[in-house]
Formats: structure tokens, sequence, C-alpha cells
């Protein structure tokens, strides 16, 4: 075994956690040349709101988080949907839930393809 791994080095272990908790971290420097960005955004008052359709009007993606208001005000979070979806329209852009606590939001011009295709 010790002449392969002279032959091709010693395997270093991964630590998966520490690599998907250092994934994120990076310089603001290197988001001088982007066109536009995919923010992270909890949905739990209405200035959230408000905040995701001015970053879609600025042509931003939002991944939004649904969960804790779907927790604990499903009339709320509907009706927010529902508000957000009509601002998102108006835009041409789109929104689609794509799971039990994620919604995609894109703006002008971006669409989602709703259904899954067979592989």
């Amino acid at each position: 075994m010790a002449f392969f791994e002279k032959l091709i080095g010693k395997r270093e272990e991964i630590d998966v956690e520490e690599f998907l908790n250092n994934i994120d971290v990076e310089e603001e420097s290197s988001f001088e040349n982007a066109d536009a960005f995919v923010k992270p955004i909890s949905l739990t008052t209405d200035n959230d709101l408000t905040m995701v359709l001015d970053e879609a009007k600025k042509g931003n993606i939002i991944l939004l988080n649904i969960s804790d208001l779907s927790k604990r005000n499903a009339i709320k979070l509907r009706d927010m949907i529902g508000q957000i979806r009509d601002g998102i329209e108006q835009i041409d852009g789109d929104i689609a839930r794509i799971s039990q606590d994620r919604v995609l939001i894109t703006p002008s011009k971006v669409k989602i393809v709703k259904r899954r295709e067979n592989a």
C-alpha cells in the first residue's frame, strides 16, 4: 500500500460538514462583475414581502424561506404569497414552490420549468 501512496500521494480526509459550512464564505470583491444575484430571504413580515418584490424588480432571483410563517400563520402566508405572485406577474417574472419550505422567485423574463422531464 505504501507504494501506491507514494505513487498517487496520500488521500486526505475531507470534512464534509466543514466544507459545507465554509462554502458560502466569500469575499465581497468577487461580486463586482455579477449581473444578478440569488438572494435567500425569509418571509416573516410585510417588510420582507416588499424586499422580495424590490429584489425581483432589480433582476435578482429570490430563494424564499417560508417555513417560519407556514408554522405560525398559514392564512397570512397564503395572503402574502398571493401578493408576491401578483407583483411578480406584473413584472413578467415567475414563482414556484420548490420544497415544503422554499419558494423560488425569478425576475422579468426568467421562467421556471415546473414539470419534470424523464431522463
